[in-house]
Formats: structure tokens, C-alpha cells, sequence
């Protein structure tokens, strides 16, 4: 059989973050939202870092040391080589494209009289706000680390940017300290007032923290009485946990994970300075980052870090310069005094956040938590909201006399020490918890209630149930009383609750059991068709794709003359060949909401078998996770999960077209947001050039 190519994951996963950079420069976007994609782009790079490529480093720089390195592991290691090279090829053209961001964006705000200021640009007015803002605000909150009393920075936090200060004082050998920016307590950015006698239009004038600090390090070291000082940021990046359930070799990865747990975890890997910074203090941060002087990565940036923070930016006041608000809206099944629960045994619902607003699914909860006949809620919570209305929810009905149990991920990347507090709250409060299963994560979006009256309520999503995202990922939720998907929701549970147990999940599809082979199947199912002489086609939206045998499969089916059309957000093994004659297209879509729910299309002869859930189509996913997908039966539910998906493919604004040709078609010459046109579309504009 002949062997197709496919795009390594990390590769594909540097070119969706291009994407968003590249959304960052377009001259369309609104300026404040262009900071909001640069701050994102930068968060994407430092999880990727801290991640993938530390697997990916592992790998290189692995040595077994009871033998010499069998041949299998020198392959892997050569190639774990050459990907390393690839990636710091593209992360360096990358961040000279992320610099010229940067610049581009200044130039567009200071046209809308919002000027970014540093320390040297203050006259005596701002310098005494600066001061006063000092003693009100930073003071005792950032307080230096004399460099000498470092060994090694294993204590520190990696998520914070720091300050190499240099300080003199006559003759005398200058001293080294290290400085924490207390950004947490402070925020990022200060609005300071305008100078002394400024005229003209209304300019607002915005700091960093970095500059406010600068002009305050007097200040932080009192009675020292320095001559001058020199401030130089940086910030660095430890490796996360090591993650096993990825695209690299598994058996191989599992050797290296043996080899580790005697050192200490998440070692600094990747360091980024302020490029004027003088080579001897570069030395004394290497230094002590590693106990050899070198890094993984080093590389020179600009005089500010953690660009993250541009997330954060303030609004000045310029609503206009931001995408314009979309109000979520409550569907009318929602809304009512009603039960929800009858609505729902009436009929199954769903809501698409962020367009139908996630109060829904609070509403389902805080019905569940009053109402006499429940007899139990269960759920998963994957990551929690700051103030979870979700668990308050679930408490209210521990408190109430109801079984609540919740399956809780701990290892949910980075957040878990959030999980860990918000755990102990629920069982303080009476709520059975659950912290997943040995060996699996538990990712998947489900809940059952049972009732003493009337059938039981599930709810499967594609997000989380966390109302922080659904206020920016786009995601589905479905709310069924059908018993053939209920009751098998609750054996999901039961299969968490005792791991590894026998378990018949019927129409759902489940991970890690059979989910794999049942996406198989259907597209095979497919490619039979269409040589069959029957109606085929495949339209799936996914935030990622590199499952090998899935990978190979979409290609035997593109192939073979089925007509596969693909949304993919980020990870993208899929290659183009002159075999599949046009069939296989994939379209990216990056716009003001974050692309996440996952639908699964097929012809099916013609009867239209759609799924929604929580799995992409990766190994982690099918192979490493608990994960749930179920099949939707009702058609008008059936039809928007068809008209989602066929939005985005239509999509010639904010979609880019990853693999295949734009649609040439004649409703495709008029521009086409597929978010803008789901959000008219759910507020009852018609507008739309997509009929359906």
C-alpha cells in the first residue's frame, strides 16, 4: 500500500500558532483585539515550551545507563534531533514576525491617541503619580534577591518575570540582585495621567509595570544610597510533567520517564533576556539556571517579556477599538418558569456557547439542586471557573440531601492546584469526589441526574462545564432523557468509579475502549459507499488530527473518491496528494472565539449520522483518555451541528484554507464570517448566504 505523508505534530501545531500571529497583522481586526492575539500567540508558545518541547529534548538528550543505545533508540533520537533544529528555525523566524507585530500594532494605537510609555518619556507630573502609585501599590510586594545568595533558581516561579539589577556606587565592585515584578497583585499595564500642559486631542497614556519599577528602584533597595542602576528583564521556562500520552514514541518515552523520577522535575529549559542585556549578568542568570551555564534555548527578545500580558490590556475607554459586544442568548426552552427537566424529557435540547449563553446549563443544576424528586447528580469537571457557579450548584444539592458526585482531573495541565482547592470545598460540603483513573485522564464532558420520577437528565458536551470558557471557545452541549444514551452515561461513570471494569457503553462512543475502532468503521462504511454507487461524504470539526491510523484511513477514504471536508484548529498531520483528486480540504477558521467543539458527519448512505463530544482525533484522545462521543438523534439538533460545520467550510474571512482550493461556487463570492453568521443566525437575523 502505497504511504502517504503526514506533517509531524509539533511542526503543525507551530504553524496553527502562525495562524494566529498572522491574525494579529491584519489591518481589519480591531487594534485592541490585534494585542489580544499577540498576547495569545505568546501563551500558546510558552505551554508548547514547557510541554512538547521539553518532551522533545528529553528524547535528545536521553542516555540509558545500564546499556548502549539500541538502534531503535538512536532512530528516535535522530529524529527528535531534526525536529529540535525545525523548531528553533521557525520559532526564531517567528519571533522576528512577532517583533514586527509588536511595532505594527503601536503605530496603529498611538493613531487612536494611545500612547505606550517607558520611564525615560515621564516628565515630573507622571514621575510623582509613578512614585505615589509605588508606595500605594507595589510596596512590600516585589522585594529583591541578592544574586550572591542564589544558587540555583529551583525555587522561583517560571511564570514571572524577573529583573537583573545592576547597581553602583563610587569605585566600589557593583552588586547583582534579582528582582520578581509582582504583576499577580498589580496587573501588567498602569494608565498614567497625561504630562503637564499636554494639549491637543485626548491621548491616554498607558505604562508597563516593568517602567513604573524602573523609575522606583531607588526604592526598593533604601539606605543603600547607589550612584545609578541598570535593569534588565528576563523570564524562563520549566518543562511540564512529563507527558506520555503524545505522537512520539511511547515505549520510548515511557524508558525516558523511568530514567527521570530520581531528578527533580521541570528543570529550567528556555530562557528569554532583554537583548541589550550586558553579556557578564547573562552569565550570572545562565549560571543559575543551570548549573553548567547552558540551556535547551536562549533566546535574545525584546526589552519586555511575558507578552502574554497583552491579553490584559487596558480598554481605555475605546469600546470601538474592540470586536463589538454579541450579547449570549437564552434560548426560550431555557428561559421559562417551566421544568427543564420536562422540556427535556419533551424533547433533547442544546446550547452552543458562547452564542447561547451557559446560564442553561446552570439553570439544569440549580433545578437538579431543589428539586424533591433527584435523586443523584454526577459529573466531571475537568477545569473550574475562579468563582464555579457549577459547584456551587452541586454543594447547594450535597446540602440539599442529593448523591453528588463529581470526577475531578487533577492532572488538568496547569490548573492543578485550582482543582485541588475547589476538591476539598465539595468534600467539606458532603459531595463524593472522585479523582479519576489510574493511568487515564478523565476529559471527558458528561452528566447524569437521576430522578425518583420520570426518566433520567444527561448532558454531553464538547467543553467544559466551566463558564470562563464558555464565554470564548465555542463548544456544544446536549441535554437527553433518551435511556439508550442516559443509561449509558451513568456505565461511564461506574467504569471511572471502578477503572478497568466491563462495561457495555452501547450507542456512545468510548475512549479508551472503542472509540477508535468505531470511527474506523464508519469511515470505512463511507469509502464502501461511495464505491458502492451511494451517497458518501465525511465533514468532521476537530481542534486537532494526528491518530495515525485515522490519518491513514481519511486518506484511503479521500482517496478512494469520498468527499472528506475537514474544520481543523490546530494539529494537522493531514498532507495533500495529487491521489486524492480534490477530495480532501481542510480549512482552518482563527476569529474572535476559540474554535473547540468537536462534530462528526458521515453520509451514511444518505441517513446522516452525526456525533458530537469531547475527543479529537489524537492518541492521547482514543488511546490515553477517558473520552465520551455520542450519536444525535434529534434531527433539528442534527441539522445545526450539519449547518456549524458547513459555516466554517464556507468561511472565506476568517477561515484559511489548510489543504484543497476556496470554494468557487457561486455563494462563495460574497464575504463570509461563519461566527458572525452563527451569531445572526441564533438571534434570529437571517442574513446568511449558506441556505440550509
Amino acid at each position: 500500500m502505497k504511504q502517504y505523508k503526514t506533517i509531524e505534530r509539533d511542526l503543525s501545531w507551530m504553524y496553527f500558532n502562525h495562524r494566529i500571529l498572522e491574525e494579529a497583522r491584519r489591518k481589519d481586526v480591531p487594534v485592541l483585539e490585534r494585542l489580544c492575539f499577540l498576547g495569545i500567540y505568546s501563551n500558546n508558545l510558552d505551554e508548547f515550551f514547557r510541554v512538547r518541547v521539553a518532551n522533545i529534548n528529553r528524547m535528545v538528550m536521553y542516555k540509558p545507563e545500564t546499556h548502549q543505545p539500541k538502534k531503535t533508540e538512536i532512530v528516535e533520537i535522530e529524529k527528535a534531533k531534526k525536529l529540535q533544529k525545525q523548531i528553533n528555525k521557525l520559532n526564531a523566524q517567528y519571533s522576528k514576525e512577532f517583533g514586527e507585530a509588536v511595532e505594527e500594532v503601536e503605530k496603529a494605537l498611538l493613531k487612536e491617541h494611545i500612547v505606550i510609555i517607558d520611564e525615560t518619556q515621564i516628565d515630573d507630573s507622571q514621575r510623582a503619580f509613578v512614585r505615589d502609585f509605588y508606595r500605594k501599590n507595589i510596596l512590600g510586594r516585589a522585594l529583591p534577591l541578592w544574586i550572591d545568595s542564589i544558587k540555583q533558581f529551583d525555587k522561583e516561579a517560571d511564570d514571572t518575570i524577573y529583573f537583573i539589577v545592576k547597581m553602583y556606587k563610587g569605585n566600589q565592585k557593583p552588586q547583582y540582585a534579582i528582582l520578581p515584578l509582582p504583576v499577580e497583585s498589580c496587573g501588567r499595564w498602569v494608565i498614567v495621567p497625561a504630562p503637564a500642559g499636554g494639549e491637543g486631542p485626548k491621548t491616554t497614556y498607558v505604562m508597563y509595570l516593568d517602567d513604573i519599577i524602573r523609575t522606583c528602584l531607588p526604592y526598593f533597595f533604601p539606605g543603600l544610597q547607589y550612584d545609578s542602576y541598570e535593569a534588565y528583564s528576563f523570564k524562563f521556562t520549566r518543562d511540564a510533567e512529563l507527558e506520555i500520552d503524545n505522537d512520539l514514541n511511547s515505549g520510548f518515552m515511557q524508558k525516558i520517564a523511568n530514567g527521570i523520577k530520581s531528578r527533580k522535575a521541570g528543570i529550567p529549559l528556555r530562557l528569554v533576556y532583554d537583548e541589550r542585556m550586558p553579556e557578564g549578568m547573562l552569565r550570572r542568570i545562565k549560571q543559575r539556571l543551570n548549573g553548567n551555564g547552558r540551556l535547551d534555548t536562549a533566546v535574545a527578545g525584546g526589552k519586555y517579556q511575558n507578552h502574554r500580558d497583552m491579553m490584559k490590556f487596558p480598554n481605555c475607554g475605546r469600546e470601538d477599538l474592540k470586536y463589538p459586544k454579541w450579547q449570549p442568548i437564552l434560548p426560550a426552552e431555557f428561559c421559562g418558569k417551566e421544568s427543564l427537566f420536562e422540556a427535556i424529557r419533551h424533547k433533547d435540547l442544546f446550547l452552543h456557547v458562547p452564542y447561547h449563553s451557559f446560564n442553561g446549563y446552570i439553570r439544569l443544576l440549580n433545578e437538579a439542586a431543589i428539586n424533591p424528586n433527584v435523586r443523584s447528580i454526577k459529573t466531571t469537571l475537568y477545569r473550574l471557573a475562579k468563582d464555579s457557579k457549577v459547584i456551587r450548584a452541586l454543594i447547594s444539592a450535597a446540602q440539599n440531601g442529593k448523591k453528588v458526585t463529581v470526577v475531578i482531573e487533577l492532572l488538568a495541565r496547569f490548573d492543578e492546584a485550582s482543582n485541588i482547592r475547589w476538591s476539598k470545598k465539595m468534600q467539606d460540603a458532603g459531595v463524593n469526589v472522585v479523582f479519576g483513573v489510574e493511568g487515564l485522564k478523565v476529559h471527558s464532558k458528561i452528566t447524569h441526574i437521576s430522578s425518583n420520577k420520570g426518566a433520567g437528565i444527561a448532558c454531553i458536551s464538547t467543553g467544559n462545564f466551566h463558564e470562563g470558557n464558555a464565554t470564548a471557545y465555542t463548544d456544544l452541549l446536549m441535554f437527553t432523557s433518551n435511556r439508550n444514551l442516559t443509561s449509558k452515561v451513568e456505565k461511564v461513570f461506574k467504569f471511572i468509579e471502578k477503572p478497568y471494569s466491563i462495561q457495555n457503553f452501547g450507542e456512545l462512543l468510548v475512549s479508551p475502549n472503542d472509540m477508535k475502532r468505531r470511527f474506523l468503521s464508519l469511515i470505512d462504511t463511507e469509502i464502501r459507499n461511495h464505491l458502492a454507487g451511494k451517497p458518501a461524504y465525511i465533514k468532521v470539526k476537530v481542534n486537532h488530527i494526528t491518530e495515525p491510523m485515522i490519518v491513514n484511513k481519511i486518506y484511503d477514504a479521500a482517496r478512494s473518491g469520498v468527499k472528506v471536508e475537514m474544520l481543523v484548529r490546530g494539529n494537522c498531520a493531514l498532507v495533500d496528494n495529487d491521489d486524492f483528486n480534490g477530495n480532501l480540504r481542510v480549512v482552518g477558521i482563527i476569529d474572535r472565539y476559540l474554535e473547540h467543539a468537536r462534530i462528526f458527519c458521515f453520509c451514511a448512505g444518505g441517513e446522516e449520522k452525526v456525533f458530537i463530544g469531547s475527543a479529537d482525533w489524537m492518541p492521547r484522545n482514543l488511546d490515553y483518555r477517558v473520552e465520551v462521543v455520542t450519536p444525535v438523534y434529534d434531527a433539528a439538533i442534527k441539522a445545526e451541528c450539519l449547518r456549524i460545520v458547513d459555516y466554517g467550510l464556507h468561511d472565506n474571512r476568517q477561515g484559511r484554507v489548510v489543504i484543497g482550493k476556496p470554494r468557487s461556487g457561486a455563494e462563495d463570492t460574497l464575504p463570509f464570517r461563519s461566527q458572525e453568521e452563527l451569531y445572526k443566525y441564533y438571534s434570529g437575523i437571517q442574513t446568511s448566504n449558506v441556505s440550509h
